[in-house]
């Protein structure tokens, strides 16, 4: 074990009791506050519980509570001097200021640490039995680490926990109790010598992605309609109830008698509602108020006859046509008033989120910009023919900026993305900017005149998202669909926000298949999503997608390693095969093949061999010979770029069978287009001419005959 560095910690005292004016002092002093809060309304030092969301800008944090009542007396003041010092008060040198909302993960971190502290002291033992921070000692801290290891926990959060221990060291000059040593030069300690978690945040897998985007989208594109309009009459209605003609007295008994005489005269069945008229409802539709119908006993003598007479519907259904189709069929028999899977209630949630799932899984971005997205944040740029072809999305970013209220930001999205914008500002009415407040209607609705109400907290749409899988295979067995999520380990897959952004760079990385590919136009969509978001801020999402990129080629390169003999040719071919022994060497190949992420990346790091797969090539990468690098007084680059790839003239490709695959398909491609006797224009002729002569010379010097040639004809040029 190495000697850590000791420092000699300020002698224990309890300001609190010496200085008064610390425990009177406000913890968000100095810093921003929302509108409506003010500073002699917040938190002081001397309480038990700081709350911390006056001073976050951010519209989904409703409540962000640093607690210090569970803690050992002899902890309590060193937490709130450390909590103090990250929130307002003066930095040690080389530290940053943290956020409100970083500041409470920090300190969940630590209080777990001086729990544990406190755990092992035997629960009969005084304070002073507690023990101090400065008398802790580098096998205590390994002690703590050694417990870390037998938590179910994952490496980020390991890590999290470790580094919160650290903050007891990093802050010593603001702390009267302390640790004497930093616990990063402790043996064993093993924390990341970057400082840097690596993302640990779990992918959703393709199985559940794949129905749940193709959902979210219906909805979005399909449902929209029929579930908006049904909103729009609940609307009618309510305008209808508050200002009726007959209010709660005169006219009511006239107009029910007109109603329910028409009911009688058609057989007509009156609106139900678990199997009684529904008097809400009855009332909206005379223009009055359910007070009226409720207590007059000669109304309600009356409608009851009528229902005794013509019945009364199971459901309250909103007179509307089902526009949306799935399947060539109406998606659903139509929409009720009350809360149910039928709901407009529950199906205008279930948009909400839908709208969320298309924004987020298309655009990277994270949830706390999603949630200050509003009305008017969508641009589209257009063709000289009025086309559409970019649309950006303009917001707020938080994360690793300095301004605790945001710093404006761009996000460059694809068209279902769009559209789910345009639903939003149709659900929302005029007076809501923000697009992801609670849906119209909802119960959980806020008084609009409280100014603290914001967006929804990233609890409740987690809970939306669990609803939302819920509904999907709800309505797939109630409609015999194949078209649920199915479960993972045969369990109910947890979504959660931060899911979606770890989701789109590994599929950037990789492309997805199956029924994703079909869902969008995603190879388009992820090259507009990585070059538009990539520029934004310092969001780190373009080092998200090339470390997934640089996984994806790493799993490639063992593919292609492994597989002997080499079935690589090309004219980089000879030097291909050099690489590739020397990575399957390194990997240690003979009998263990490297198969989890983080010696993969450990590997990639430490024998880069500088081969990247592609689509017509496997480029064996040399800077002086690529075609694909920019002219030498413009500076050339580490890595290739694919993008401008020249697989035909470039002396780095070498071919894989998968590359041979796709050359021979572009290459009957071409004899195909050539042999239809289509009338072409004769400049366009002479180039396919052109790239078959030159795509077949190139398969002839490196490659077998092909198989399955097709025979060319003569093309009539286009005179």
């Amino acid at each position: 074990m190495s000697n850590p560095i000791a420092v000699t910690p300020v002698p224990a005292s309890d300001p609190l009791l010496s200085d008064p004016v610390l425990g009177e002092h406000h913890v968000l002093a100095g810093l921003w506050l929302r509108p409506g809060y003010s500073l002699t309304e917040t938190s002081q030092f001397r309480d038990d519980a700081w709350r911390l969301e006056p001073a976050v800008a951010q519209a989904h944090v409703r409540s962000l509570v640093v607690s210090f009542d569970t803690l050992a007396d002899r902890y309590r003041l060193p937490a709130k001097e450390l909590c103090l010092a990250m929130l307002s008060g003066p930095l040690p040198a080389g530290e940053r200021r943290q956020s409100a909302v970083g500041i409470r993960g920090t300190f969940i971190e630590v209080r777990k640490f001086l729990h544990w502290l406190a755990e092992r002291t035997p629960a009969h033992s005084d304070r002073e039995q507690t023990p101090a921070l400065s008398s802790l000692t580098a096998a205590d801290v390994l002690d703590y680490h050694h417990y870390l290891m037998t938590l179910p926990v994952g490496v980020g959060s390991r890590e999290n926990s470790r580094r919160a221990v650290c903050m007891l060291w990093r802050y010593r000059t603001c702390l009267t109790d302390t640790l004497t040593f930093d616990p990063r030069r402790v043996d064993g300690w093993t924390m990341s010598k970057t400082g840097a978690t690596e993302n640990a945040t779990g992918r959703i897998p393709e199985p559940v992605l794949g129905p749940l985007i193709t959902w979210a989208i219906r909805f979005v594109d399909d449902f929209s309609g029929d579930i908006l309009t049904a909103a729009a009459h609940r609307d009618h209605h309510r305008s209808k109830r508050t200002n009726g003609r007959y209010g709660r007295n005169s006219g009511a008994a006239e107009a029910l008698e007109h109603y329910l005489a028409q009911h009688e005269a058609d057989g007509d069945p009156l609106p139900g509602h678990q199997g009684r008229p529904n008097l809400r409802q009855i009332a909206a539709e005379i223009g009055t108020s359910r007070h009226g119908l409720d207590t007059n006993p000669a109304i309600r003598n009356r409608l009851f006859a009528c229902a005794a007479l013509v019945g009364v519907t199971d459901h309250t259904w909103i007179p509307l046509t089902i526009e949306g189709r799935l399947h060539g069929r109406p998606w659903i028999a139509g929409i009720v008033h009350q809360h149910s899977s039928s709901g407009y209630l529950q199906l205008q949630r279930m948009l909400h989120i839908a709208c969320y799932i298309v924004i987020a899984f298309l655009s990277g971005m994270r949830d706390a910009e999603i949630k200050h997205l509003r009305r008017g944040c969508l641009s589209t740029a257009r063709d000289p023919g009025g086309t559409p072809y970019r649309w950006i999305l303009t917001g707020l970013a938080f994360k690793g900026e300095t301004d605790p209220r945001g710093v404006a930001a761009e996000w460059t999205v694809g068209a279902p993305a769009a559209r789910a914008i345009a639903v939003l500002e149709k659900m929302h009415p005029p007076g809501q900017d923000l697009l992801f407040s609670h849906p119209p209607g909802s119960e959980q609705i806020r008084p609009r005149n409280d100014a603290r109400i914001g967006a929804l907290t990233t609890n409740a749409t987690s809970s939306q998202l669990k609803s939302f899988a819920l509904w999907i295979n709800s309505y797939c067995t109630e409609h015999a669909l194949a078209e649920s999520i199915p479960l993972v380990n045969g369990q109910q897959w947890v979504l959660s926000t931060r899911q979606f952004r770890r989701t789109l760079a590994w599929f950037i990385a990789r492309r997805p298949g199956g029924s994703i590919a079909g869902a969008i136009a995603y190879r388009h969509l992820s090259v507009q999503m990585f070059e538009g978001y990539a520029g934004t801020s310092d969001s780190g999402f373009r080092a998200e997608v090339e470390a997934e990129q640089a996984l994806a080629r790493g799993e490639d390169l063992m593919s292609i390693a492994t597989d002997h003999p080499h079935t690589v040719t090309g004219p980089a071919a000879d030097l291909a095969h050099r690489r590739l022994d020397a990575f399957a060497t390194a990997a240690a190949f003979a009998g263990a093949v490297v198969t989890d992420g983080t010696r993969l990346k450990r590997l990639m790091k430490r024998s880069e061999p500088a081969i990247y797969p592609g689509t017509f090539a496997l480029c064996v990468f040399d800077p002086d010979k690529a075609m694909c690098q920019p002219r030498p007084d413009q500076g050339g680059n580490s890595r290739p770029q694919l993008g401008h790839c020249q697989p035909l003239d470039c002396s780095n490709v070498a071919l894989t069978a998968d590359n041979i695959d796709a050359l021979r398909t572009e290459h009957r491609s071409l004899q195909q287009e050539l042999a239809t006797g289509t009338t072409l224009p004769p400049l366009l002729v002479h180039r396919l001419r052109e790239r078959l002569s030159r795509l077949t010379n190139f398969l002839d010097l490196y490659v077998d005959p092909d198989p399955a040639p097709i025979r060319t004809q003569t093309v009539n040029p286009k005179r």
